[in-house]
Protein backbone atom coordinates (compact mmCIF):
# COMPACT_ATOMS: atom_id res chain seq x y z
CA UNK A 1 0.00 0.00 0.00
CA UNK A 2 1.41 3.40 -1.07
CA UNK A 3 1.05 6.62 0.81
CA UNK A 4 1.13 8.95 -2.13
CA UNK A 5 -0.37 9.26 -5.76
CA UNK A 6 2.03 9.98 -8.63
CA UNK A 7 0.18 13.49 -9.12
CA UNK A 8 0.06 16.02 -6.46
CA UNK A 9 -2.88 17.84 -7.78
CA UNK A 10 -4.18 20.14 -4.98
CA UNK A 11 -7.33 20.18 -6.39
CA UNK A 12 -7.51 16.06 -5.50
CA UNK A 13 -6.00 16.85 -1.87
CA UNK A 14 -8.19 17.08 1.45
CA UNK A 15 -9.05 20.55 2.21
CA UNK A 16 -10.26 20.85 6.11
CA UNK A 17 -12.30 23.46 7.80
CA UNK A 18 -12.12 25.69 10.68
CA UNK A 19 -15.25 26.06 13.14
CA UNK A 20 -16.49 28.35 11.41
CA UNK A 21 -16.45 26.03 8.41
CA UNK A 22 -14.11 28.34 6.57
CA UNK A 23 -11.46 26.20 4.27
CA UNK A 24 -7.83 26.05 5.53
CA UNK A 25 -5.29 25.89 2.53
CA UNK A 26 -3.18 22.29 2.05
CA UNK A 27 -0.14 23.72 3.55
CA UNK A 28 -2.27 25.18 6.82
CA UNK A 29 -4.39 21.29 6.86
CA UNK A 30 -0.88 19.96 6.42
CA UNK A 31 0.90 22.12 9.15
CA UNK A 32 -2.13 21.15 11.56
CA UNK A 33 -1.67 17.62 10.97
CA UNK A 34 1.56 17.35 11.87
CA UNK A 35 1.36 19.60 15.02
CA UNK A 36 -1.16 17.32 15.90
CA UNK A 37 0.57 14.24 15.30
CA UNK A 38 3.90 15.91 17.16
CA UNK A 39 1.93 16.50 19.88
CA UNK A 40 0.84 12.94 20.45
CA UNK A 41 4.44 11.28 20.40
CA UNK A 42 5.68 13.90 22.98
CA UNK A 43 4.96 11.57 26.00
CA UNK A 44 5.05 8.39 23.88
CA UNK A 45 6.11 5.03 26.36
CA UNK A 46 5.72 2.68 23.67
CA UNK A 47 9.17 1.02 23.90
CA UNK A 48 11.99 1.11 26.14
CA UNK A 49 13.36 4.38 24.21
CA UNK A 50 11.07 5.99 26.45
CA UNK A 51 12.63 5.53 29.17
CA UNK A 52 16.16 7.02 28.59
CA UNK A 53 15.44 9.72 26.04
CA UNK A 54 15.78 13.45 26.59
CA UNK A 55 13.38 15.15 23.59
CA UNK A 56 11.31 13.02 21.08
CA UNK A 57 13.02 14.14 17.86
CA UNK A 58 9.56 14.33 15.67
CA UNK A 59 10.71 15.63 12.46
CA UNK A 60 11.34 19.51 10.80
CA UNK A 61 10.72 21.31 7.51
CA UNK A 62 8.35 21.90 5.20
CA UNK A 63 4.85 19.54 4.89
CA UNK A 64 4.59 20.82 1.51
CA UNK A 65 7.30 19.54 0.16
CA UNK A 66 7.67 17.17 -2.62
CA UNK A 67 10.79 15.27 -1.29
CA UNK A 68 11.34 13.40 2.62
CA UNK A 69 14.70 12.90 4.16
CA UNK A 70 14.54 9.99 6.39
CA UNK A 71 17.47 8.45 8.95
CA UNK A 72 16.97 5.68 11.49
CA UNK A 73 17.20 7.49 14.80
CA UNK A 74 18.27 10.86 16.48
CA UNK A 75 22.03 11.12 18.25
CA UNK A 76 23.00 12.40 21.24
CA UNK A 77 22.90 16.36 19.56
CA UNK A 78 19.43 15.67 18.07
CA UNK A 79 18.36 14.25 21.18
CA UNK A 80 19.52 17.27 23.22
CA UNK A 81 17.22 20.29 20.60
CA UNK A 82 14.78 17.79 19.88
CA UNK A 83 15.41 18.42 16.17
CA UNK A 84 16.69 15.92 13.23
CA UNK A 85 20.17 16.13 11.83
CA UNK A 86 21.37 19.01 13.89
CA UNK A 87 25.17 17.52 14.64
CA UNK A 88 28.15 17.80 12.24
CA UNK A 89 26.16 15.23 10.36
CA UNK A 90 23.05 17.61 9.72
CA UNK A 91 25.80 20.48 8.59
CA UNK A 92 26.66 18.35 5.83
CA UNK A 93 23.47 17.23 4.79
CA UNK A 94 21.99 20.80 4.91
CA UNK A 95 25.12 22.40 2.81
CA UNK A 96 24.56 19.30 0.44
CA UNK A 97 21.32 20.00 -0.07
CA UNK A 98 21.69 23.91 0.14
CA UNK A 99 24.52 23.41 -3.05
CA UNK A 100 23.08 20.55 -5.01
CA UNK A 101 19.40 21.13 -4.89
CA UNK A 102 19.72 25.43 -4.13
CA UNK A 103 17.27 24.59 -1.17
CA UNK A 104 16.98 25.14 2.77
CA UNK A 105 15.95 22.76 5.09
CA UNK A 106 12.94 24.57 5.71
CA UNK A 107 11.71 24.06 2.20
CA UNK A 108 12.11 20.08 2.64
CA UNK A 109 11.16 17.21 5.43
CA UNK A 110 13.77 15.77 7.68
CA UNK A 111 12.95 12.90 10.09
CA UNK A 112 13.94 8.88 11.67
CA UNK A 113 12.72 5.89 11.42
CA UNK A 114 12.84 6.11 15.30
CA UNK A 115 11.97 9.28 17.11
CA UNK A 116 13.73 8.74 20.10
CA UNK A 117 17.42 7.98 20.60
CA UNK A 118 18.82 4.98 21.04
CA UNK A 119 21.18 4.63 24.31
CA UNK A 120 25.10 5.06 23.07
CA UNK A 121 24.11 5.75 19.35
CA UNK A 122 23.68 2.50 18.67
CA UNK A 123 20.86 1.43 15.73
CA UNK A 124 17.08 0.89 17.02
CA UNK A 125 15.71 -2.64 17.77
CA UNK A 126 13.47 -4.17 15.51
CA UNK A 127 10.89 -3.90 18.19
CA UNK A 128 12.21 -0.66 19.08
CA UNK A 129 11.26 0.38 14.81
CA UNK A 130 7.83 -2.05 14.85
CA UNK A 131 6.45 0.52 17.85
CA UNK A 132 7.29 4.21 16.31
CA UNK A 133 7.14 3.30 12.54
CA UNK A 134 3.62 4.17 12.61
CA UNK A 135 4.52 7.74 13.27
CA UNK A 136 7.06 8.06 10.14
CA UNK A 137 3.27 6.40 8.18
CA UNK A 138 1.45 9.05 9.67
CA UNK A 139 3.84 11.86 8.58
CA UNK A 140 4.40 10.63 5.59
CA UNK A 141 0.63 10.46 4.58
CA UNK A 142 0.30 14.02 5.72
CA UNK A 143 2.91 14.89 3.53
CA UNK A 144 2.45 13.15 0.52
CA UNK A 145 5.80 13.12 -0.91
CA UNK A 146 6.93 12.69 -4.51
CA UNK A 147 9.74 10.71 -3.32
CA UNK A 148 11.70 9.77 0.02
CA UNK A 149 15.52 9.77 0.69
CA UNK A 150 16.63 6.98 2.75
CA UNK A 151 19.67 8.09 4.61
CA UNK A 152 22.34 4.79 4.93
CA UNK A 153 22.32 1.40 5.27
CA UNK A 154 19.78 0.97 8.04
CA UNK A 155 16.90 3.56 6.72
CA UNK A 156 17.23 1.59 2.91
CA UNK A 157 16.38 -1.95 4.77
CA UNK A 158 13.56 -0.92 6.35
CA UNK A 159 12.25 1.11 3.87
CA UNK A 160 13.20 -0.94 0.79
CA UNK A 161 14.73 -4.53 1.74
CA UNK A 162 16.42 -6.01 4.96
CA UNK A 163 18.69 -7.78 1.49
CA UNK A 164 20.40 -4.63 -0.01
CA UNK A 165 23.57 -2.93 0.71
CA UNK A 166 23.77 1.07 0.69
CA UNK A 167 26.92 0.62 -1.48
CA UNK A 168 24.59 -0.91 -4.49
CA UNK A 169 21.23 0.79 -3.54
CA UNK A 170 21.98 3.93 -3.46
CA UNK A 171 20.92 6.54 -6.29
CA UNK A 172 18.43 3.83 -7.70
CA UNK A 173 15.17 4.44 -7.26
CA UNK A 174 12.41 1.57 -5.45
CA UNK A 175 8.72 1.38 -5.83
CA UNK A 176 7.92 0.37 -2.25
CA UNK A 177 4.93 0.00 0.26
CA UNK A 178 5.81 4.03 1.61
CA UNK A 179 6.59 5.35 -1.96
CA UNK A 180 9.16 5.89 -4.48
CA UNK A 181 12.31 5.77 -2.14
CA UNK A 182 15.81 6.83 -3.04
CA UNK A 183 18.78 5.79 -1.07
CA UNK A 184 22.03 7.51 -0.81
CA UNK A 185 24.68 7.17 2.04
CA UNK A 186 23.78 8.83 5.55
CA UNK A 187 25.85 12.09 6.04
CA UNK A 188 27.77 10.45 8.82
CA UNK A 189 29.18 8.25 6.47
CA UNK A 190 30.27 11.00 4.16
CA UNK A 191 32.54 12.91 6.76
CA UNK A 192 34.26 9.41 7.72
CA UNK A 193 34.78 8.58 4.31
CA UNK A 194 35.72 12.51 2.66
CA UNK A 195 35.61 13.26 -0.06
CA UNK A 196 34.82 10.04 -2.60
CA UNK A 197 31.65 9.07 -0.40
CA UNK A 198 30.83 12.84 -0.66
CA UNK A 199 30.94 13.24 -4.44
CA UNK A 200 28.84 10.18 -4.61
CA UNK A 201 26.10 12.02 -1.98
CA UNK A 202 26.24 14.40 -4.85
CA UNK A 203 24.99 12.68 -7.69
CA UNK A 204 22.79 11.36 -5.49
CA UNK A 205 21.04 14.42 -5.09
CA UNK A 206 21.28 15.80 -9.18
CA UNK A 207 19.49 12.32 -9.01
CA UNK A 208 16.54 13.49 -6.61
CA UNK A 209 16.57 16.87 -8.49
CA UNK A 210 16.18 15.43 -11.86
CA UNK A 211 13.35 12.65 -10.79
CA UNK A 212 11.47 15.73 -9.24
CA UNK A 213 11.52 17.66 -12.27
CA UNK A 214 10.65 14.73 -14.09
CA UNK A 215 7.53 13.97 -12.08
CA UNK A 216 6.52 17.44 -12.15
CA UNK A 217 7.17 18.38 -8.52
CA UNK A 218 10.02 20.77 -8.93
CA UNK A 219 8.87 24.04 -7.98
CA UNK A 220 9.27 27.03 -10.48
CA UNK A 221 10.73 29.32 -7.67
CA UNK A 222 13.14 26.74 -7.15
CA UNK A 223 15.15 27.08 -10.22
Amino acid sequence: MGYRSESRDASLEPVMATDTGEAIEPDSARIAALDSLRGGCLHCQNCRLGATRTNVVYGVGSPDTPVVFVGEAPGANEDQLGLPFVGRSGVLLDRLISEELGLTRDQIYIANIVKCRPPQNRNPLPDEVEACVPNLRDQLEVILPTLIVALGAVATKFLVSPGLTITNARGKFFATEFGTVMPMFHPAFGLRKGATAVTAMRADLAKVKLHLVEKGAWKLQWC
